[in-house]
């Protein structure tokens, strides 16, 4: 299996596999900000939509394949503003459920952690589902729960839930 970071263009290259999975994500139950069912023509735009923000380095992108399909990704969304520059938000980070309980999750985690460091970043953040499988991953991996925000997000089934927002200083 392979990590990289991918450029605007592979990203574009890969629309339709990155799609896949994040259909495969909402039809799991994760909450990555879209209801169920998610068809391909939305979950395509998505991506597509992130491409010039990766092309423009506000976005930074990597992907897991395995047999030449894409089975996980992950992101950092960096901001805009001149004094949040030292952070950084982990964004979608997803893996197929076939790819699931190999370490593939922590292994794109600590890829994105390791290239926040050399990018000059010293703290990341993200929020979360409460109670999802995904909450065990961030604190076994050192993240510090900061706090829950009651009805922040709807599930993909339309339920509104609570998201968790954790940190980590790197």
């Amino acid at each position: 299996m392979t990590v990289k970071r991918v450029d605007e263009a592979q990203l574009l290259d890969l629309i339709g596999d990155l799609a896949d999975l994040l259909m495969d994500a909402v039809a799991d139950g994760a909450s990555v900000g879209f209801l169920a069912p998610l068809d391909r023509t939305a979950a395509e735009a998505w991506w597509k939509e992130r491409a010039a923000a990766v092309g423009a380095g506000r976005i930074a992108v990597w992907v897991a394949q395995e047999g030449g399909r894409t089975v996980g990704t992950v992101g950092l969304d960096f901001p805009a503003k001149p004094n949040s520059r030292h952070r950084a938000e982990l964004v979608k980070l997803m893996v197929h459920r076939d790819a699931r309980r190999r370490g593939l999750g922590r292994r794109l985690l600590t890829t994105a952690e390791h290239a926040a460091i050399g990018a000059g970043v010293s703290l990341l953040h993200l929020d979360t589902e409460t109670d999802s499988g995904a909450e065990r991953l961030y604190e076994a991996a050192g993240w510090t729960r900061a706090g829950v925000i009651p009805d922040y997000a709807a599930s993909p089934a339309g339920v509104l839930r609570p998201t968790t927002l954790y940190y980590k200083h790197v």
